[in-house]
């Protein structure tokens, strides 16, 4: 039976994204009717560096911000922000354990034109689940529904600006030598350092 919980649609989703898809059984709606809100996980990935987080932004087409639907706001092709961003991944986690064995498949996201933000971001997901070996329910809502019992509502609890700072178990990650463990970065940094050990961690 498909799981009435609704999750926003991120790009490169942190962890406690997955930890929470896990509690439904990976089977949950997409919410495809919000309007588009800014300064989210929606349009934007955190990742380690040298420096600590560094968070990767895809621009959005200007207008596109202000009662939007999400599945209609289009990427902005003024910045390359898909070569900027893969430099980012490669100089990060060229150096991990696992970057080698995600690298050829994972690129072609950034060498493949996109015109809108949904389409990229879904397609990066069922990707992201694929890597991780489960086997995911998704539908996607028909509509916009504001009253959502809250244990099913994942819309705004995964903001980045509601920031939750999730009782994460350590996991070796890139630099946590100088910048100690940065809990809820990516999948990404999960994925690159524990690879198909992931499943089993979330």
């Amino acid at each position: 039976m498909q799981s009435s919980a609704i999750f926003p649609l991120f790009y490169l989703p942190p962890v406690n994204y997955f930890t929470k898809l896990k509690l439904h059984d990976y089977s949950f709606l997409i919410e495809k009717e919000e309007h588009f809100v800014k300064q989210t996980y929606r349009n934007r990935a955190s990742i380690a560096s040298p420096n600590g987080k560094l968070d990767l932004f895809i621009p959005v087409v200007k207008g596109a911000k202000v009662h939007t639907l999400i599945k209609d706001v289009r990427i902005s092709d003024d910045l390359k922000w898909q070569r900027l961003h893969w430099l980012s991944m490669q100089t990060c986690y060229r150096s991990s354990a696992y970057f080698e064995y995600y690298e050829d498949e994972l690129k072609d996201f950034y060498h493949k034109k996109y015109d809108f933000l949904f389409d990229f971001n879904l397609e990066l997901l069922n990707w992201l689940l694929k890597q991780i070996k489960v086997d995911a329910k998704i539908d996607f809502t028909i509509d916009y529904q504001k009253n959502v019992d809250s244990k099913q509502d994942y819309r705004t609890i995964l903001s980045s600006k509601n920031s939750i700072n999730p009782q994460q178990k350590n996991y070796f990650q890139v630099f946590d030598d100088r910048n100690g463990f940065m809990p809820n970065l990516s999948i990404i940094d999960l994925l690159f350092n524990q690879g198909p050990q992931t499943k089993l961690y979330l």
